[in-house]
């Protein structure tokens, strides 16, 4: 009996060993199936190593994947909540590069176009007025003292012709002048029959005689007369020495004269003086041998055209503006003197072409000038360039751009607002190029 109830002991041990070890196994899959189906028992032992895996929080990125960040949690204009960006989890945005959806950017008319190589020819415009020709000006002032006895040319802006008697004068110079030729020439007639050295004094006096006339200016017309009749004069005809339009008169009928007082101012205006004034900074633009193009305001249907001639040294300090003389024929006299015109300079920048975007490309924001390169796929990149010469529509880039890269031309303060482009700018440091 005793050996039969230690059997059934074993037996009853043995087996529940047996039904230990199912139970066991069995009850370990089921807590592992009952944690997969609640996630907040998993996340419990997890979230402390995640933690200490992804490290420090650096920012928060936008959810629509724009360019912006926060250094704290908040929504975008939609509600969504913005992303943490941990540490070492990804690389910090480019902020030099400014991204819209292709959605917008055909809603805002964004255009571009390719900086180019061009030749430049710019038109300088400036205001002149016409003036006589300072090398056609001639001045009638007699070198000796007199008194007019008549005068012939007694009306500002009457036209002379060159040899044309302007006056009679007095003078007692004059008359001792003739006395010692008509003396010197009877001289030589009474030594005719003597040596001849007596006879070459005598006509040498009778040649200085003459010459001191001719120096007077009595023209070889009188003296001729002279000559030929033998007699003192005792009015003297002086005669204009140019053609041209009498501009001063000072001259009176009956007046007294000293030497080298002025009685008439004599212009020829066959061809005249365009004085332009030039702002200085298109003075560059500007040189001798330039043809320029002139309109009066008197003939608006006439076009004059003429050439540069000299670029005065000096700038106006009032205006900032420097003379500039254009010379031009005026064989119909239609010019006259303090005409106004406007004068209009093509100019080319260089034999060569040179590398250019359109005017509206260009953002000025006070300190710096940028344009906007299209990247592709909404991506623009603001980029700083050193600018030239403005001419036609486009303008000269320098530096900061090569040929080939396109440039936003329409729509640029529309991207501005739309991207923040200012918070872009703000992180952007140098001259990057994406390409």
């Amino acid at each position: 009996m005793k050996f039969i109830a230690k059997l059934v002991v074993v037996f009853a041990l043995a087996a529940a060993i047996l039904a230990g070890g199912y139970w066991w196994g069995s009850a370990k899959p089921v807590t592992s199936a009952l944690k997969l189906l609640n996630p907040a028992e998993k996340s419990k032992p997890q979230g402390k190593t995640q933690d200490k895996t992804q490290g420090k929080i650096l920012y928060y990125r936008n959810p629509m994947g724009h360019p912006d960040t926060s250094p704290v949690p908040k929504k975008d204009s939609m509600g969504m909540d913005y992303l943490p960006v941990y540490e070492g989890e990804a690389p910090p945005p480019d902020n030099s590069v400014v991204t819209i959806s292709t959605e917008k950017v055909q809603k805002l008319g964004v255009r571009t176009e390719v900086a180019a190589l061009r030749e430049l020819t710019r038109t300088v415009r400036a205001v002149a007025t016409v003036q006589a020709d300072e090398r056609r000006l001639h001045t009638v002032a007699p070198k000796f003292e007199g008194w007019i006895q008549r005068l012939y040319v007694n009306t500002t802006g009457q036209t002379v012709k060159k040899g044309e008697a302007l006056m009679d004068v007095y003078s007692p110079e004059l008359i001792t002048a003739q006395h010692e030729y008509l003396i010197a020439r009877k001289g030589v007639q009474s030594v005719e029959g003597g040596g001849q050295e007596v006879l070459a004094g005598m006509q040498r006096l009778s040649e200085h005689a003459l010459q001191r006339l001719r120096n007077w200016d009595i023209s070889e017309t009188d003296l001729h007369t002279l000559q030929q009749e033998g007699e003192i004069r005792r009015h003297l005809t002086l005669r204009s020495a140019a053609t041209g339009v009498v501009l001063e008169k000072h001259a009176v009928q009956g007046q007294r004269f000293m030497p080298g007082e002025m009685l008439y101012q004599i212009a020829d205006l066959s061809t005249v003086w365009m004085l332009a004034d030039v702002f200085e900074q298109d003075l560059a633009m500007v040189h001798r041998g330039q043809s320029a193009t002139i309109r009066m305001d008197a003939y608006p249907d006439k076009i004059f055209n003429g050439k540069v001639t000299f670029i005065y040294p000096t700038v106006m300090p009032e205006t900032r503006t420097a003379k500039v003389r254009i010379e031009l024929p005026n064989p119909k006299g239609l010019l006259k003197p303090d005409m106004y015109g406007r004068v209009e300079f093509a100019s080319t920048h260089s034999k060569d072409k040179v590398l250019t975007v359109p005017d509206s490309a260009v953002l000025d924001t006070g300190t710096r000038r940028l344009v906007l390169v299209a990247l592709g796929e909404g991506r623009f990149q603001p980029r700083t360039v050193k600018l030239g010469m403005h001419a036609d529509g486009y303008t000269e880039v320098l530096e900061g751009l090569e040929a080939g890269e396109a440039v936003v031309v329409s729509a640029n303060f529309l991207i501005d607002a739309e991207s923040n482009l200012k918070a872009a700018l703000s992180g952007f440091s140098g001259d990057q190029r994406g390409h």
